[in-house]
């Protein structure tokens, strides 16, 4: 995150972070490496140069096309988006990427880490592109935190998929919460370095500057932490992006842990990140996303993940506002 990425005004579940998914083909086996997980093959099956007849291959950088391999980091930990399961990373933008990968012609390799430090990977060279629900924003584009300081060189984004913020709570609602605005004076819980972060720093503002009390805001560096903080009660709420949300209050504990209230807010583009000197590969996988889009393979996934409501109709690049 972001979501879930930098999960702005565009701070949709968006795990977006202020600065700023499935299966693959063949089995994704996860390692540990430090605090990172990896997922995927080593792309050794995947054919390069003439002989490869995807559709899109020859779009790819040559670098990639001779690796046969587009490194992802993520942070998965994001369900229905991205997540781990039996050993493997899976989720919305797994199987988007095992799509795109299908067209281009590559395995696309996922590597878990923590969500505040995927763009920072990404242009450090480490992963190819970053696809972990990060929304687009100006701000991450330009490499700007949420008070204008420049931070690094900003992204490209790919646009494919939209989502918003949303508010978790406690399954039966004790504490009346119905949107965002009724969380003056009380204890949220959220992924730090997420846009829906900034969400609850905008609306804490907002309720000071109305005469009311204050959010306390308490920041964790995975959402798991940040939902386990409202299933004790020590945060009246969590602020998530709308699909996780609504998955959490679905699975968690059979359905009876949490509850989202009130409508998804600031809806906005989750994207792909790409560094910004690496056009050719942002214009290979805008075309493989509508692509997908356009043989039905898009809305089949979605439909899967009962993510339907995050449906576009078109790849942008650095379509975030």
């Amino acid at each position: 995150m972001t979501a879930r990425s930098t999960r702005s005004k565009t701070a949709t579940r968006t795990r977006l972070a202020a600065v700023g998914s499935l299966a693959v083909a063949g089995a994704l086996l996860l390692t540990a490496c430090g605090d990172q997980t990896d997922s995927g093959g080593d792309g050794s099956s995947s054919e390069s140069g003439k002989a490869n007849a995807a559709p899109l291959f020859s779009k790819l950088p040559k670098k990639i096309q001779d690796a046969g391999v587009v490194k992802v980091g993520t942070n998965a930990e994001y369900a229905p988006m991205e997540y781990q399961e039996g050993g493997k990373i899976v989720g919305v933008d797994p199987d988007i990427a095992a799509a795109l990968g299908e067209k281009l012609g590559v395995t696309f390799q996922f590597t878990s880490g923590s969500f505040d430090g995927l763009i920072t990977s990404l242009n450090s060279g480490r992963y190819d592109v970053a696809i972990s629900s990060i929304t687009d924003t100006p701000a991450r584009q330009n490499g700007l935190d949420e008070n204008g300081k420049k931070l690094g060189p900003g992204v490209d984004f790919v646009d494919y998929f939209k989502a918003g913020t949303a508010v978790y709570v406690q399954k039966g609602n004790p504490k009346k919460i119905n949107s965002i605005e009724d969380l003056c004076g009380q204890t949220a819980a959220v992924q730090r370095g997420t846009t829906y972060e900034q969400a609850l720093q905008k609306q804490s503002k907002s309720c000071t500057d109305g005469g009311k009390k204050k959010i306390t805001i308490e920041s964790f560096d995975n959402d798991t932490e940040a939902q386990t903080r409202v299933k004790s009660g020590g945060a009246v709420a969590g602020v998530n992006d709308y699909p996780v949300a609504v998955d959490l209050a679905r699975k968690a504990d059979g359905g009876n842990a949490f509850q989202v209230v009130g409508e998804q807010v600031d809806a906005g583009p989750f994207g792909i990140a790409v560094n910004k000197d690496n056009k050719e590969l942002t214009s290979a996988l805008e075309a493989a996303v509508n692509a997908i889009i356009e043989d039905g393979t898009y809305k089949k996934i979605l439909e899967k993940w009962g993510a339907q409501s995050g449906s576009i109709d078109k790849a942008a690049v650095n379509g975030g506002k």
